[in-house]
């Protein structure tokens, strides 16, 4: 279609899935921390006042006696301090246990921890080279979260949604056509109010000139969002992988990023193949590339890589597979060390997505490192 509208959603820290995603991340670095070589497959659920850790572990054995403090602690910062959730009433249940010796087997001797398909991609649509509809829906509720814990806008709650639909001309995003806001917000605040707090954020984040027409503003469309967070929908680790990578502007292999551990692929080489994939539009290579990789358990090497640059490619194909490979060892271990991955550097990716960040002096979304653009630019 040489003209379409395209549309991506985000969720905000205080989303039901977002809390769960963050206490699992937040269990996760708690054993990196302590152990670089810890195993985490850890899964939260939260509903009213309640809140299941379930999983496997390896590492420290005191680390389980910290996770309840953990979870209380992710639901404090978030701001959660309701009848129906509380950081301090909300009974918590911790449920983990070792990891199992089978699974075990094939990440000990260096292979996969599984077998799956991961996904990485980019295009020039934004500096962050991000699909431009799930950037900006990111950036709108990241600006009110902002503002909401620093007192700023105290009627806003911290469960939130947004939706950004962009028009396309050629593959070029050339206008926002609708905006979708629904924030939790204090009881007894004016619905008015609420959307213009929401509108100053949405106008702040998108380019000049591209505010939607009044009519294709939707702020909380019901009229009234109270009751929010796990007490107003049960959350689950691992249920919003679309916000978490494009929008729906690529391809998912349909693994959860967050409660794991570097070791699954399911995160590691989704990072690394952002990671290359961003690379290669960085050095000018393509206006988009998506990658795929497979593993199966046990098995060092991927069994497949697939680089696709959707017909904006200046090399085919083939070439830019064959200067990716030599670039990056993409066993689990080479991934690992090349992006630094071994370190407790996991709840802040739980929300407002893992990719289109800025990398952290840390080692923070590392995979958002441009530092192969040249050299692929070389060899190309």
């Amino acid at each position: 279609m040489a003209e379409y509208l395209f549309t991506s959603e985000s969720v905000s820290e205080g989303h039901p899935d977002k809390v769960c995603d963050r206490i699992s991340d937040a269990v996760v670095d708690a054993y990196l921390r302590e152990h670089p070589d810890a195993r985490v497959a850890c899964e939260t659920l939260a509903t009213t006042n309640r809140v299941v850790i379930a999983g496997e572990t390896r590492g420290p054995a005191e680390i389980l006696t910290q996770v309840e403090d953990i979870a209380r602690r992710c639901i404090k910062e978030i701001g959660y301090e309701q009848d129906g959730f509380h950081h301090e009433h909300a009974k918590i249940d911790v449920l983990l246990h070792s990891q199992s010796a089978d699974i075990a087997l094939g990440v000990d001797r260096e292979g996969a921890g599984d077998q799956g398909i991961m996904f990485g991609f980019a295009c020039d649509e934004t500096p962050e080279l991000m699909p431009a509809p799930i950037l900006y829906a990111h950036k709108i509720l990241r600006l009110m979260a902002e503002a909401r814990r620093s007192g700023q806008e105290p009627n806003l709650g911290p469960d939130s949604k947004s939706q950004v639909t962009l028009r396309y001309r050629d593959g070029v995003p050339i206008g926002c056509d609708s905006v979708v806001v629904s924030t939790q917000h204090a009881e007894g605040a004016h619905p008015d109010d609420i959307r213009s707090i929401a509108i100053k954020y949405i106008e702040e984040v998108l380019p000049e000139g591209w505010l939607p027409p009044p009519a294709h503003l939707y702020v909380n469309p019901t009229g009234k969002f109270v009751i929010g967070g796990p007490d107003g929908d049960a959350g689950l680790t691992g249920r919003k992988i679309i916000v978490d990578t494009y929008g729906g502007a690529a391809p998912h292999g349909g693994g959860a990023f967050s409660g794991k551990d570097p070791t699954k692929v399911d995160r590691s080489a989704a990072y690394a193949a952002r990671y290359l994939a961003k690379n290669v539009v960085a050095a000018g290579l393509a206006k988009r590339c998506l990658i795929q990789v497979a593993y199966a358990i046990g098995v060092a090497q991927p069994l497949a890589l697939y680089v696709d640059t959707q017909g904006t490619g200046r090399v085919p194909e083939s070439r830019l597979s064959e200067i990716i490979t030599r670039r990056l060892d993409l066993s689990p271990r080479g991934i690992r060390n090349h992006l630094a991955l071994d370190h407790p550097i996991y709840e802040r990716s739980a929300a407002y997505g893992h990719f289109g960040r800025e990398p952290d002096a840390d080692g923070g979304f590392s995979w958002e490192r441009t530092d192969l653009a040249a050299d692929l630019q070389r060899e190309a």
